[in-house]
């Protein structure tokens, strides 16, 4: 079972009696037996996970894609990126994920109260394990930039895609650009990322 980048916009998986998750209704068009049924929601399993996607929203809808042939996923004209996972955890917003394939565990972490006081940014998707993520990202492809000890990086929240890496977030109040750019209403946060890693954006805001 391989990903494989069709297109900036189409990411196809090529099925040899294997199967692969995708975001339900991301299937643009297949070829060959292929079958599918629903997978459930991403973000782990249990009571507890059911508790977190309840109170959070970070829920991922989710098919399985079963058989022989090729299965070709899309989502609303965005742009793909195909990330491969080592046994590392990548952290990401769960409306950016399309496609899972490989031995791939999805849950939900706690990022932090201090979103709390913005409404947004409480918790996070991960995905972890080996295998291959497909991405979305509207705008354009996605932008990564790299963090160091010596350089933290400072993120617009509504930006943010995933991250990757030995990173910590935190959440930062004194945004004094919001009010530069005409953004000062509420109680506006970003995201700030220490360590070492590389973060992904999109250029665009959700």
């Amino acid at each position: 079972m391989q990903l494989v980048q069709r297109s900036k916009r189409v990411i196809e998986a090529r099925l040899n009696n294997t199967s692969v998750r995708a975001l339900s209704g991301s299937m643009v068009a297949f070829e060959g037996q292929v079958s599918f049924k629903s997978a459930g929601f991403g973000g782990g399993d249990g009571l507890v996970a059911g508790i977190k996607r309840r109170a959070t929203g970070e829920s991922l809808s989710l098919m399985e894609a079963g058989g022989t042939g090729v299965v070709y996923f899309a989502h609303n004209a965005a742009e793909t990126t195909i990330i491969e996972l080592n046994g590392e955890t990548l952290q990401v917003e769960s409306q950016q994920l399309m496609v899972l394939n490989g031995n791939l565990q999805t849950n939900v972490t706690f990022a932090g109260m201090q979103g709390a006081t913005a409404g947004q940014g409480l918790f996070t998707t991960t995905v972890s394990g080996h295998g291959q993520v497909g991405i979305v990202s509207h705008g354009g492809p996605l932008i990564h930039l790299e963090v160091s000890p010596q350089y933290p990086l400072i993120v617009d929240p509504d930006a943010f895609v995933c991250a990757r890496g030995a990173l910590s977030q935190s959440f930062v109040t004194d945004v004094s650009w919001r009010s530069a750019v005409g953004q000062g209403s509420g109680e506006a946060f970003s995201l700030r990322w220490d360590g070492t890693g590389v973060v992904s954006i999109q250029p665009a805001e959700r």
